[in-house]
């Protein structure tokens, strides 16, 4: 069977969902909004509305200004992540070098033996090459100055985890052969490494999410993180140990990890005040029942 739909203009985009339900007050805000973002795009966040997916007709009294609200906080959504991320990822960054760098040297990056055997998704060698492949293309200014001065294939681990992406500080850390290792940077947030481990993996695929534009309201991610579930106390407690597919367990990490890592940071107030702004019902991203009287959002 082969696609034979035509595509439509916005015009007549609009006048579909038009004749399915969903009121329009300003004909010409909504055009400029098809204009510019993909009805497709739009199309999982109206979803919500429906009354009835098989005829697509919209609940009664649902406006294009509830669809474009709930739009437009999910992109501010996705910006407060990404400041978050940031946060978690410089100060892994940092944990990460430090600890090796002084247990087993400036290059312990280069120690095959401090590393698991080659598995599904981890190749010493492999990734190695990798990070010295982007490492020799570089134009940061650190990188350039050590391949004119020193012989080593690799700048020391200070210097080249400054250009690792999130994906590859996961997987180098996640791959560290010693568990004592692991622990020595989830242990300055109060985890145990098994559980850093799987965040931080988690944690790649949701900035891939954002840096690719793509929703977070509402989504079910197929890769789940494992949740601690001894310690930290008031991190456990808080999280939701009976819907892990959605985001809230994931913003829930990210603040007790911002608390540790920025205590003065006002995150937290800022996703709440977030929610009143665009009047987001948290239920639908998996936040469960008097989440605000939870330990960490106190």
């Amino acid at each position: 069977m082969k696609y034979h739909k035509p595509p439509f203009t916005h015009e007549q985009q609009l006048d579909q969902l038009i004749q399915r339900g969903l009121a329009c007050a300003n004909r010409s805000a909504a055009l400029h909004c098809l204009g510019h973002i993909n009805y497709y795009r739009l199309g999982a966040y109206w979803l919500s509305f429906e009354s009835d997916h098989a005829t697509h007709a919209f609940q009664p009294g649902i406006r294009f200004d509830d669809v474009w609200n709930l739009y437009i906080f999910d992109r501010e959504l996705r910006l407060l992540v990404l400041d978050a991320i940031e946060h978690v990822e410089v100060s892994v960054r940092t944990g990460w070098s430090s600890a090796l760098a002084h247990r087993y040297g400036p290059h312990a990056h280069l120690q095959t033996s401090l590393f698991k055997k080659s598995c599904s998704n981890w190749d010493y060698t492999q990734h190695s090459q990798k990070l010295e492949a982007d490492a020799r293309k570089s134009h940061e200014t650190f990188v350039h100055h050590h391949y004119q001065k020193y012989d080593e294939s690799l700048p020391p681990l200070w210097s080249v985890v400054e250009i690792m992406t999130l994906g590859q500080l996961s997987k180098w850390y996640g791959n560290l052969r010693h568990g004592v290792d692991r622990n020595a940077v989830a242990h300055r947030y109060s985890m145990d490494e098994t559980n850093l481990t799987s965040f931080l993996h988690h944690l790649s695929i949701i900035r891939n999410f954002c840096a690719h534009h793509s929703r977070l309201w509402n989504r079910e991610f197929t890769f789940t993180f494992r949740l601690p579930i001894h310690r930290p106390p008031a991190l456990v407690a808080s999280l939701n140990h009976q819907d892990g597919r959605r985001l809230y367990n994931t913003l829930t990490v990210l603040a007790w990890l911002l608390d540790s890592i920025s205590p003065q940071h006002h995150w937290k107030q800022r996703l709440q005040a977030l929610l009143v702004q665009y009047a987001i019902d948290p239920m639908r991203m998996g936040f469960p029942g008097g989440w605000e009287q939870m330990a960490i959002w106190k």
